[in-house]
């Protein structure tokens, strides 16, 4: 049978231990216990604390829950039944032109409050571009506006600040439109709340009103033609689209104006500085990077001086191969170097004022040999069009072109104020003035006149100059017959509308072709090749 150990006695004073096992005290385990589950059981998910997108994403979507003013709400929905009226009924002019202004009207005294000119500017491309289609019928044009009016006004409602942010602001703005939904429910359920008597009598008011308006506005215009040319028509087969409309509307401006009263957190947000590299390691690559660009911009020089006569002796290589290939270049040559300057400035040695000298010597040089690129693809474009004339696709390429060299031009002058948050803004507005500029020149009219005045190599495409819009008719009216009769006759005739739809192209076309000398049509259009 065991028996258990004594424990030691106390060690008299000044006594030294003598040898053997020594009792050590066990120190106090201050680690937490494992619970460990019953056998066959799993633990319990315990989710991660959330990070910074998902607080971002909970503070966007909580403004849902807040109930929405009063006043936006009135804003809103008098947008929306201005919508209904000004959209419907009536072909694309002038209407959509004065919806595009009228559905600011919740979010603009937000933006007001604000107080960023880029913001409001935004909002006066955006109001301005929608309004091209009371003034140009080419629907290319109209189309392009039209896209780069929802991408400024959905980056000014949400105040996108960063580069990705207005790349993402389309995206944004969809999000804002669902968030509106239990916006707009909160605030007209704290509205109506304990106010229902009054809300019945504005209602009543408002349908007395109405009712007025709609009588008495038949009664004068069937008493007086001019003045029933400026009441938009009506008719009750339309309401069913007009209320559709309507509610579509003054939900987009309750997007716009939830957006602009609580902007997301990621329009803000900041992208934070990586890491600085040591200069060697980070200048290598660049200054490689620099002089194999400096290098091809070299042997460009001499296509650029060389002209008709390089692409001519250029073996296996057309205008068109020659024109797309320096447009492909360009957009993957701009392409990379965004990302690369993004890149490396982001880790660029910046410690003292000599890393920085060097950091906008090397990047600067990598933006100005790229401009170079940019030179080289116009030029080559420039051959394409001397040689085979002007097209729709030859003035948008044209256009995106130049839009990239400004691009670099605003790398260059970032890197010399060493900030870069106010380059993706302003390249929004930049893209924005250069396709109000594109709507601007009338370019169906353009490519009439240059086509049928420049030394082509190629027999003049007449079949092509037919398919212009009415933006071309007063440029064709100003042709010599046979040629005159033969593009006027051909070009598609569009009703005028003096009403909301009510558009200048169309309206010029009209008063040229009640105003020009009768049509020859003796002559036919396949024959004619030239003025």
């Amino acid at each position: 049978m065991p028996v258990a150990a004594a424990p030691p006695a106390p060690a008299a004073a000044g006594a030294v231990p003598g040898p053997g096992p020594v009792a050590v005290a066990a120190a106090e385990d201050r680690r937490p216990a494992v619970v460990h589950p019953p056998y066959g059981q799993r633990p319990p998910f315990v989710p991660p604390p959330p990070g910074p997108v998902d607080r971002a994403l909970a503070a966007f979507w909580a403004h849902g829950r807040e109930p929405a003013g009063a006043r936006v709400l009135g804003l809103c929905g008098a947008a929306g039944v201005a919508g209904g009226v000004l959209l419907v009924g009536q072909q694309a002019g002038l209407g959509v032109a004065l919806a595009a202004a009228v559905v600011w009207a919740g979010a603009l005294p937000a933006l007001w409050r604000r107080r960023d000119v880029v913001d409001l500017v935004l909002v006066a491309l955006s109001v301005l571009l929608v309004a091209v289609v009371a003034v140009r019928a080419a629907e290319w044009v109209v189309w392009l506006c039209l896209l780069a009016a929802a991408w400024t006004a959905t980056s000014a409602a949400s105040g996108a600040r960063g580069g990705w942010a207005v790349v993402a602001a389309p995206a944004t703005w969809v999000a804002g439109a669902l968030r509106a939904l239990p916006w707009v429910r909160h605030g007209l359920g704290e509205a109506v709340g304990g106010r229902r008597a009054q809300v019945l009598a504005w209602l009543r008011t408002l349908g007395l009103t109405t009712v007025l308006l709609v009588v008495f506005g038949a009664l004068f215009a069937s008493a007086d033609q001019v003045f029933a040319s400026y009441l938009p028509t009506f008719s009750w087969g339309d309401l069913p689209a007009r209320v559709v409309v309507a509610v579509l509307v003054a939900l987009a401006a309750a997007a716009l104006a939830t957006l602009a009263l609580h902007p997301p957190a990621w329009s803000t947000a900041r992208v934070p500085e990586g890491r600085p590299a040591e200069r060697t390691a980070w200048l290598t690559p660049v200054v490689a990077l620099d002089a194999l660009v400096l290098a091809f911009v070299g042997v460009q020089v001499g296509g650029v001086l060389g002209g008709h006569r390089h692409v001519l002796e250029t073996a296996g290589m057309s205008y068109a191969q020659y024109a797309r290939a320096g447009f492909g270049q360009l957009v993957v040559v701009t392409v990379l170097t965004l990302l690369v300057v993004t890149v490396a400035a982001r880790h660029a040695p910046r410690a003292t004022h000599r890393d920085r000298v060097v950091v906008r010597a090397a990047l600067g040089t990598l933006c100005l040999g790229t401009l170079g690129v940019v030179a080289s693809a116009l030029r080559r474009l420039d051959l394409y069009v001397e040689a085979f004339g002007l097209t729709r696709l030859r003035i948008t390429v044209a256009v995106a072109e130049v839009v990239m060299g400004v691009v670099l031009v605003l790398l260059v002058a970032a890197g010399v104020r060493w900030s870069a948050r106010w380059v993706a803004r302003t390249v929004l507005v930049v893209a924005a003035v250069a396709v109000l500029g594109l709507a601007a020149v009338n370019p169906d009219a353009l490519i009439l006149r240059y086509n049928t005045t420049a030394d082509l190599v190629v027999p003049l495409d007449v079949d092509y100059l037919l398919g212009l819009s009415a933006d071309a008719v007063p440029a064709a009216a100003e042709l010599d017959e046979p040629l005159r009769s033969c593009v006027l006759a051909g070009i598609e005739r569009v009703p005028v509308d003096d009403g909301l739809g009510w558009n200048l192209a169309r309206e010029r076309a009209a008063y040229t072709r009640l105003n020009t000398d009768p049509l020859d049509l003796s002559v036919p259009c396949q024959g004619v090749l030239r003025p």
